[in-house]
């Protein structure tokens, strides 16, 4: 069936236009108790970031759960995976995030968790539009069955108790100077009282949230501030989360950024030399550098490729036994303790290491050679361009041209009018000339 809410990451848009509505959050709402909790009597919690939209979306929410005779639990603000976790933790029928990601504070979105703390399957999502249609037609709780909502006190210091379990006893960061970006996002309270115990010598940004200013030139998208602040501080590593805390970009101590494949590989690596990697290998999509295949290629370990969507990663990782798994641009899952992508939680693996090992990020940080690679995006209006003759036409001669020295991956954002293409090839020129031939067709439809 044809999706109206869903996206490649929950529901995302503009608020107050569709998909992005109060009616949507309520029509969501009445659909999932029903799909999960039909005859009521269950908890649902719920956690948000600091966009202004966010306590609207909530409310809606809240109504429509509470209608149902299913308690809304108020987690607050909190990182995604805070939601994850807490819902897998105290049995909660499902768990929603009210976020929009690394979006900016005009757009707002939904992310929905199952029992077991992971986003749901192509197949829920498309019952739940189903349900979402009939949201009104059906019947609601009796007058005594209504539910009041409640709040959960001390939901973000659970989540930080979890994360710091996974650094060793005796772990101290009181050497390392580190620059911390929170985008004024969902992280802004817990990821910095996660460095703070650690002993970290911090400075902060990003942390004075208004209700408008999230993602607002800073964060994992706009990492200017954050290069800026570690040169101008001499800090040793600079970690920005985005606006919902489930992704990092990592900066070193040059000022450079930092790939995400090369953030995996050091927690790959360092999670096999200490016995703790499980399958094998690990997970990544198809948007990952070949050189992190063959740099696991040579210890032995195998990259699962998947799909883009840190949702097909966490699928593809239980169903084969992985425990780590992510994407290039920082959703990183660490399923040992977090069932989604986690930026806090991949910032201390990350900072542990170099804590350890001491020297320089930028030493550290470059663990593989990587295959030059390039990402364009191409924003459309009206029809879907990746339907066209010519730009599939050009795909193939694209593929055709790379053989098996390279690859070619052309596809559409699910959370923005979008078409993402990306080259990679063992040769740079080869590379570009393959990007180029696509990118031109796809701009010409676009």
């Amino acid at each position: 069936m044809a999706r109206q809410y869903f996206g490649t990451d929950g529901i995302r848009g503009r608020i107050n236009k569709p998909p992005m509505t109060a009616e949507t959050a309520l029509r969501l709402a009445i659909a999932a108790a029903r799909t999960f909790a039909p005859n009521g009597g269950r908890d649902v919690v719920i956690g948000r970031d600091t966009r202004r939209s966010g306590e609207m979306i909530e409310a809606a929410l809240i109504a429509g759960l509470a209608s149902m005779g299913v308690r809304p639990v108020r987690l607050g603000v909190v990182p995604t995976p805070a939601v994850a976790l807490i819902a897998r933790e105290t049995g909660a029928a499902l768990g929603f995030m009210v976020s929009a990601s690394h979006n900016k504070h005009e757009d707002n979105g939904l992310k929905l968790f199952s029992p077991e703390g992971v986003k749901f399957t192509d197949d829920v999502e498309e019952q739940l539009e189903t349900a979402m249609a009939a949201a009104f037609e059906g019947d609601y709780a009796a007058p005594a069955g209504i539910c009041v909502p409640a709040d959960m006190a001390g939901a973000g210091r659970r989540y930080i108790s979890r994360c710091l379990e996974t650094i060793g006893k005796g772990q101290d960061f009181a050497k390392l100077k580190v620059v911390l970006d929170c985008a004024h996002g969902a992280g802004f309270e817990a990821a910095p009282e996660a460095l703070r115990r650690l002993g970290a010598q911090l400075t902060l940004i990003g942390v004075q949230p208004d209700g408008v200013n999230i993602n607002a030139g800073l964060g994992s998208t706009a990492t200017g501030a954050l290069k800026a602040a570690v040169l101008g501080t001499g800090a040793d590593i600079g970690i920005a989360l985005d606006g919902d805390a489930d992704r990092l970009i990592v900066v070193d101590e040059t000022g450079e950024e930092v790939d995400g494949d090369q953030v995996m590989a050091l927690i790959a690596g360092e999670m096999h030399r200490t016995g703790r990697l499980k399958g094998g290998g690990m997970v990544a999509t198809v948007m990952s550098n070949m050189g992190l295949d063959e740099y696991l290629k040579a210890d032995g370990l195998v990259l699962a490729r998947t799909k883009v969507g840190d949702r097909y990663v966490g699928e593809h990782m239980r169903q084969h036994g992985y425990n780590l798994g992510g994407e290039q641009s920082g959703h990183i899952i660490l399923s040992d303790v977090s069932t989604t992508g986690d930026g806090l939680l991949a910032g201390l693996q990350v900072l542990a290491v170099l804590a350890a090992r001491g020297g320089k990020a930028s030493d550290m940080l470059r663990v593989f050679t990587p295959a030059p690679q390039k990402l364009t995006s191409i924003r459309y209006t009206g029809a879907n361009p990746l339907e066209s003759a010519r730009v599939k036409a050009a795909f193939a001669e694209a593929e055709a041209l790379l053989g098996s020295r390279g690859r070619m991956v052309l596809r559409k954002s699910g959370t923005e009018p979008l078409i993402r293409v990306m080259a990679e090839a063992l040769d740079e020129a080869l590379m570009q000339k393959a990007l180029t031939l696509v990118a031109d067709a796809v701009k010409a439809e676009a």
